[in-house]
């Protein structure tokens, strides 16, 4: 497959993103490609690291290939968008429940889909390019892939805010948020990657590692924490748009763009997963509930139209006076029953 390279080198199971021009978008071919030489390697002996790379300089993957999903959509099939996030999800939780360490190198932008190959391995190192975050909710999507996971398990409300502003982490702020682990510089990726195959030990990377130039995240907790604590998106509104502060204005600006309806299936997708039965497949349940629904009752399509089809970058979003009744949220979420997401074992 051109879009990928997928081998075993020495001891180390290679998989790599080959398709740079298109920023190592995800297709339905590659995220099956991957699910199947992870389930192939995971008995295999000769394999004992997985490690995910990619070509090119701007992007490890900058998410999934969502333009057939336009088009089948637009055409009143559903079926095909359903299947990709479906399998995609099983994948996900295949990486994160691997029983051999996942070695990922995320370089440029990781985003979405990136996230949900690269962010839930052993060791996700990031270096000075590396731009990591979930942004769904600009195209009236949620965060997924796993994303929610990660969100949730963020220190204090940074999940919400996140989650919400489609804000992009640098090194740093990657490592802090729990998206990432350990920073190397770039110019040591390959001496690395070349001793994971030789001896398949990742302990080389924390080694090599370093301290990264500081990101914003910390600085800003006290002020996510505190506008970010209520129940609802309603509530975060109220809280920022009361005070007269340089981040009040900046956090409002950016959700302004982002479509109302995921931002507040977002904000009671994280309440309902903290606490001690948070886990990856409940996670990816919860995601797949408002996906499997995205493109006949939320905004998806409409968000791709305006910022990826047409470009006009003017969407018109359901609830665009952010008012998101209650009933709507639960809507998306309510369970799918004889539609939920399985896992398969294996």
């Amino acid at each position: 497959m051109s879009d990928i390279n997928i081998r075993i080198s020495g001891k180390a199971g290679r998989i790599t993103l080959t398709r740079p021009d298109a920023l190592n978008a995800l297709t339905y071919d590659m995220c099956m490609a991957i699910d199947a030489a992870l389930l192939a390697w995971a008995n295999d002996d000769t394999v004992q690291v997985v490690v995910l790379d990619a070509e090119g300089d701007k992007a490890f993957c900058a998410g999934g290939d969502i333009a057939e999903m336009y088009h089948t959509g637009t055409k009143g099939d559903f079926d095909y968008g359903r299947r990709f996030w479906r399998d995609e999800y099983r994948m996900n939780a295949r990486i994160f429940e691997y029983p051999k360490p996942v070695v990922s190198f995320l370089q440029g932008f990781t985003m979405g889909g990136g996230v949900g190959i690269g962010c839930h391995g052993t060791q996700r190192v990031v270096g000075e390019s590396s731009q990591i975050s979930m942004p769904e909710v600009g195209i009236g999507l949620v965060p997924d892939v796993g994303g929610t996971l990660l969100l949730a398990l963020a220190p204090g409300r940074l999940g919400e805010y996140l989650g919400v502003t489609n804000t992009r982490m640098g090194a740093d702020d990657a490592i802090f948020a729990g998206f990432a682990d350990l920073y190397i510089s770039q110019s040591d990726w390959p001496g690395l990657i070349t001793a994971l195959e030789a001896d398949g030990d990742p302990i080389c990377l924390t080694e090599a590692a370093t301290t990264p130039e500081p990101g914003r995240l910390r600085d800003l907790q006290d002020d996510v924490d505190r506008h970010f604590a209520g129940e609802t998106l309603g509530d975060i509104l109220i809280t920022l748009r009361g005070e007269d502060s340089a981040f009040a204005a900046a956090t409002l600006k950016s959700m302004e763009r982002n479509a109302p309806l995921s931002m507040a299936c977002t904000v009671e997708m994280l309440h309902r997963l903290r606490g001690s039965l948070l886990s990856m497949r409940k996670a990816l349940d919860l995601e797949y509930r408002f996906t499997h629904r995205a493109m006949e009752h939320s905004d998806f399509l409409e968000g791709i139209r305006a910022l990826i089809i047409d470009k006009d970058r003017k969407p018109q979003w359901k609830f665009a006076d952010m008012n998101v009744p209650i009933s709507a949220v639960g809507k998306m979420l309510q369970p799918l029953h004889g539609d939920a997401l399985t896992f398969e074992e294996g």
